[in-house]
C-alpha cells in the first residue's frame, strides 16, 4: 500500500487569524481542488483517499489570555473540521457543531474513531494491527475504536 503525506505548516497562530492564515489558505486551496479534479478526471478518485485535517479545531471566540485581550482563537479539542474525498467515502457533509462552533453536536466521535475509520478506508483492520511493546500487545489506535459509518460511501 502506498500513501503520500503533504504537510503545510504554520497554522498554529492565535491572533490576527485572517492575516496569519490568508496566504496559507491560498497556498493549499487551489492545489487541493486541482488534485481532486485531476483524480476524478483520471478515474482514480474512487481508489484514492484524500484527507485534510489539522491536529485540533479552534475556539469560536476571541479569547482573553494573560489578563489581556488577544485577537485570536485558542485550541479546541471539542470540535474540528476535516474532509475526506474519494477512497470509499460518502460525498456530502457528515456532522456539525453547535450554533457557535464550540463543540461537536452531530456524529460526535473521539479521534481514535477517525484513526480506525482511516485504517478501514485503507483496507486495514485495526484489530489485526498489533505489535508487542513493553510487555503487552498494542494497537495503532491505542484503545480500539469504531468505524464512523456515516463517512463510508
Amino acid at each position: 500500500m502506498r500513501f503520500i503525506q503533504i504537510f503545510s505548516g504554520g497554522w498554529d497562530s492565535h491572533d490576527f487569524i485572517e492575516r496569519a492564515h490568508k496566504k496559507r489558505i491560498y497556498s493549499v486551496d487551489k492545489p487541493i481542488a486541482a488534485l481532486i479534479r485531476d483524480l476524478r478526471q483520471r478515474d482514480l478518485l474512487d481508489e484514492t483517499l484524500v484527507m485534510w485535517t489539522g491536529e485540533f479545531g479552534r475556539t469560536p471566540d476571541n479569547n482573553r489570555r494573560g489578563g489581556e485581550v488577544a485577537l485570536g482563537r485558542d485550541h479546541n479539542a471539542n470540535a474540528m473540521a476535516m474532509f475526506f474525498a474519494g477512497g470509499g467515502t460518502r460525498p456530502g457533509q457528515v456532522g456539525a457543531t453547535d450554533e457557535i462552533g464550540n463543540a461537536a453536536a452531530e456524529v460526535v466521535h473521539p479521534i481514535r474513531d477517525v484513526h480506525v475509520t482511516l485504517l478501514n478506508l485503507l483496507g486495514l483492520d485495526n484489530n489485526k494491527l498489533t505489535y508487542f511493546h513493553g510487555g503487552r500487545y498494542k494497537q495503532l489506535s491505542q484503545f480500539g475504536g469504531q468505524v464512523i459509518q456515516e463517512i463510508l460511501g
